[in-house]
């Protein structure tokens, strides 16, 4: 444990650095784009901080090549130089879009390039685990071509996500958190699993340190984003590490003590052991993942292309309820937390009605929390539009900034200058 928490450290440790150095440099060139309709910040902010968690990432695993207790991770070369290679591609692409803006095709284009590298030198799904206790070969064809759309759908999902300051690094870090704590529990723990895992570890404890390290820049109000190269390497590195353990444990083993006994939980089949290693990377990334797929079914509904932007995120959505930018996030990061630390706790305790009673009691408070608001703003929002208009009466007060970011927001009748004035205010203010 001591030598991933030492190039966890090493990761932070340099990525804070350099992002304070990077965030100095943008300031006095005017490195910084002008601020788009959908963003959320409104003064121009640096978002070069990918460049410094790379920075931080890189020298991670070099000085890891040094600590003889991970000599085992580094016995397989071609996927340690997959990982640096794909993330360094990453890295260029999201640099070339935060400055120059990117059309979508390129962007995907450069997503597949990296995703290759990374699936061509063997980091990539092998099996699948099926009922029963066994695992499912997959060619090694499909096992590419999965690996492939896995990492790139990953990219795109934490890409997607990255809208509030410290959301995407809070979530990645939790969501490694636990994902690190499960590879190293299935490596060293009483599965006694190979110790291949190591590289699913390594991959995890950096990338939690150089969240950790970049998190003081990017907490609101932030001086620094990490831009398309930050969020793109931390969906990279996210896949990598799952696909480096997805599919590769023997269900059969996942049991013992302090483990899920697989005839305790649905019958003598043990399904929900058997798809532990399937169901954590899901659910580490449900945040991403269902964000990204709301996004995707959004935009083809109305014709538009999956990857063109608008502001209709989950955490738009959080805002336009009425949450602040700070409640905003820490309810991102309970769902994250509730929904991949409840997976992971049907690996670890043998009784699953625990974990089961947490999962659902951790997701309730979590729904309370996050639709709190509603039911004050439409009260005020009814009392609002029933009452008379008086001199001091804003007419922006008749009106719901939910609604104006709904795609069935209501019709303002047109002989109301006032009104129209209001709405187009009201559009204006949540841009």
């Amino acid at each position: 444990m001591i030598f991933y928490v030492a190039v966890a450290l090493i990761a932070a440790i340099v990525t804070f650095v350099l992002a304070i150095v990077i965030y100095r440099l943008s300031l006095k060139h005017r490195l910084y784009p002008k601020v788009r309709e959908r963003d959320v910040h409104t003064r121009p902010t640096p978002r070069l901080g990918g460049i410094a968690m790379f920075a931080g990432v890189v020298i991670a695993f070099g000085i890891g090549a040094l600590l003889p207790p991970l000599s085992l991770v580094y016995d397989e070369p071609g996927k340690i130089l997959a990982v640096i290679g794909a993330a360094s591609i990453i890295v260029l692409l999201g640099v070339a879009d935060d400055v120059w803006d990117l059309d979508w095709l390129t962007k995907l284009a450069g997503q597949f390039i990296a995703a290759f590298v990374l699936a061509w030198q063997g980091v990539q799904l092998g099996a699948i685990p099926i009922p029963g206790g066994t695992l499912a070969l997959i060619s090694p064809t499909m096992s590419l071509v999965i690996s492939v759309f896995t990492v790139v759908l990953v990219m795109n999902a934490v890409n997607f996500v990255d809208g509030l300051d410290g959301l995407v690094a809070g979530v990645a870090i939790i969501a490694n958190g636990v994902f690190f704590i499960y590879t190293y529990v299935i490596t060293y723990g009483p599965t006694e699993q190979s110790d291949y895992f190591n590289l699913a570890s390594l991959v995890s404890a950096v990338l939690i340190g150089a969240c950790v390290g970049f998190l003081p820049l990017n907490w609101h109000p932030a001086k620094m984003f990490m831009g398309d190269a930050g969020s793109m390497l931390v969906g990279l590195l996210m896949a990598t590490s799952a696909l480096a353990v997805t599919g590769t444990i023997d269900p059969a083993r996942i049991t013992g003590q302090g483990a899920v006994d697989s005839n305790q939980l649905l019958g003598a089949s043990g399904l929900l052991p058997a798809f532990i290693p399937i169901l954590l990377p899901f659910a580490v990334l449900v945040i991403p993942l269902l964000d990204f797929g709301l996004a995707v079914i959004r935009r083809l509904r109305a014709g538009k292309s999956p990857f063109s932007a608008d502001r209709q995120h989950l955490h738009h959505r959080l805002l336009d309820m009425g949450h602040t930018h700070f409640h905003a996030v820490l309810i991102l990061y309970g769902w994250t937390a509730a929904a991949s630390v409840g997976c992971f706790l049907f690996l670890v305790i043998a009784d699953w009605w625990w974990p089961l009673t947490f999962t659902l009691a951790a997701l309730a408070i979590c729904t309370i929390v996050t639709l709190a608001p509603l039911s004050r703003r439409k009260r005020l929002e009814a009392a609002a539009q029933l009452a008379e208009d008086g001199p001091d009466t804003d007419p922006l007060d008749r009106f719901d900034p939910l609604d104006a970011a709904s795609d069935d927001a209501p019709e303002v009748p047109a002989d109301d200058p006032e009104a129209l004035d209001a709405y187009r205010r009201l559009h204006r203010e949540d841009s």
